[in-house]
């Protein structure tokens, strides 16, 4: 499974007093989204976040991604830097439109240019809780459909314009989606619960596609030879395909290009999502009743 851009710490599964970065940002300008509500304890006026952005580095690097950088800036808050300077309003707008639905992500804090400020949450991911046995691989499972389940309660914020041009594939839709909701990506957060982070992909589109790329980020670990969690991963993936319900072999070619186009991959992986899609394919036709 490829990293998150905004990966955890490196600290041990189960270590809840570990701080974990959640480096999305919140935009001034843009379309109207609704206002995000105050998190507790966590300023919210850019004014008053007492940043340094030109320090370099702005804090101790608490991880670095294929395009971008998270640093520590406090207990509180982390920044989010990409390095190839690409501006943030746009995700930093659709994280408040979702939060301020009520769904469990990191508190925006501040955007300037690509340097975003946000919540730092504290707690391990999904990802550690599983390899050290902490979550079943059933409830694991249930914690991934669960969220997109919530997510895709969220109506896409009116006057959204998304960068579609790099994203050919994902030509809009009625509902918010992540396009990268992965066990990684999910914080077991002592504010909010399980909370999903690295939200760089999000944009409007239909569930179903977002679905089916969990399925295939989770593929990829089964099919990668000699891949030390692939038993682990195929579990997890029988499992989440039949937490979710859904009917993703519909949007699985759409999946397949989109993820086959992800910038973040690293070498080799682009290799396994053919391999990845036959599989999701070849469970769902074991799982499906056969017509009479």
């Amino acid at each position: 499974m490829n990293p998150a851009e905004l990966a955890p710490d490196p600290a041990p599964a189960g270590d809840a007093s570990a701080p974990h970065p959640a480096g999305e940002g919140a935009s001034t300008s843009g379309p109207a989204v609704p206002t995000q509500p105050h998190h507790p304890g966590v300023p919210s006026d850019l004014e008053d976040l007492d940043v340094d952005l030109s320090a370099d580095p702005p804090g101790p690097l608490l991880a670095t991604g294929t395009v971008a950088d998270v640093y520590a800036l406090d207990d509180r808050r982390v920044l989010r830097r990409d390095r190839d300077g690409r501006d943030a309003t746009g995700e930093a707008e659709i994280l408040r439109h979702v939060v301020a639905h009520g769904f469990p992500a990191p508190a925006v804090l501040g955007v300037h240019g690509p340097d975003l400020v946000a919540e730092r949450l504290h707690g391990p991911t999904l990802l550690q809780a599983l390899t050290a046995g902490e979550v079943s691989i059933h409830d694991g499972a249930q914690i991934l459909a669960d969220l997109h389940r919530r997510l895709h309660e969220i109506p896409a914020p009116d006057g959204w314009s998304d960068t579609r041009s790099q994203w050919p594939h994902v030509t809009g839709g009625p509902t918010v989606v992540h396009l990268d909701l992965h066990p990684a990506n999910v914080i077991l957060s002592e504010a909010h619960g399980p909370a999903l982070i690295d939200w760089s992909n999000a944009r409007s589109g239909p569930a179903e596609l977002d679905v089916a790329l969990t399925a295939l980020i989770i593929a990829e670990v089964v099919v990668d030879a000699g891949g030390e969690y692939s038993a682990a991963a195929r579990a997890l993936l029988a499992a989440f395909l039949t937490c979710v319900g859904t009917d993703l072999i519909s949007a699985l070619d759409d999946a397949a290009a989109v993820r086959s186009q992800d910038p973040s991959l690293v070498a080799g992986e682009r290799e396994l999502v053919p391999a990845a899609a036959a599989l999701i394919r070849e469970l769902v036709a074991v799982a499906t009743p056969p017509e009479h």
